[in-house]
């Protein structure tokens, strides 16, 4: 399965320099100098790889430099371009209470007393924290669950499960 660690958001300057919104853990290493990145423009099949000759940080965005993307022109034709990586050459988490996205979602939604909620469509990231988008067993609806501990105690990938405890109003329909 591919994964997605970056999208080019806009060009940066006249020399080519791209702006990245990162989307993995591990920017420092998966946009080191020298490092491969596997690169699919939005609504195409082909893959590229690309070649990082730079990264630097400047307020608040990654700004990287790629081998032969040497002007505007060129950044601005990889606009929307995202970076990714295959879910089989990422590192088993030495954590035990850390996830990958993609381990999470098809997993049950279930109450601590083993009522079924739902299922996990999808792992959202805001500025607030990771929120668990659950489409609800009996109507089909949107759930966000707050993935912190207090209202997610459990997480079992190998069985397929996610216990949660909400607190009173989260689960209700209005």
């Amino acid at each position: 399965m591919e994964l997605v660690v970056g999208r080019v958001a806009k060009s940066h300057g006249v020399r080519g320099e791209l702006v990245v919104e990162i989307r993995t853990d591990e920017p420092d290493e998966r946009f080191a100098a020298g490092a491969t990145l596997r690169g699919r423009l939005p609504r195409s099949t082909e893959v590229r790889d690309f070649t990082v000759e730079s990264a630097r940080e400047h307020s608040g965005r990654l700004l990287v430099f790629l081998a032969g993307i040497t002007d505007r022109t060129a950044a601005d034709a990889l606009r929307g371009t995202l970076f990714l990586v295959d879910s089989e050459d990422l590192p088993p988490s030495d954590d035990p209470d850390e996830f990958y996205d993609h381990e999470l979602e098809g997993l049950t939604v279930q109450l601590t007393d083993g009522a079924v909620v739902g299922t996990v469509t999808e792992v959202l990231h805001s500025a607030a924290g990771e929120l668990l988008s659950v489409r609800a067993a009996d109507d089909g609806r949107e759930i966000l669950i707050p993935f912190v501990t207090a209202i997610v105690p459990t997480v079992s990938i190998a069985d397929g499960l996610v216990v949660i405890d909400p607190p009173e109003g989260l689960l209700d329909p209005e």
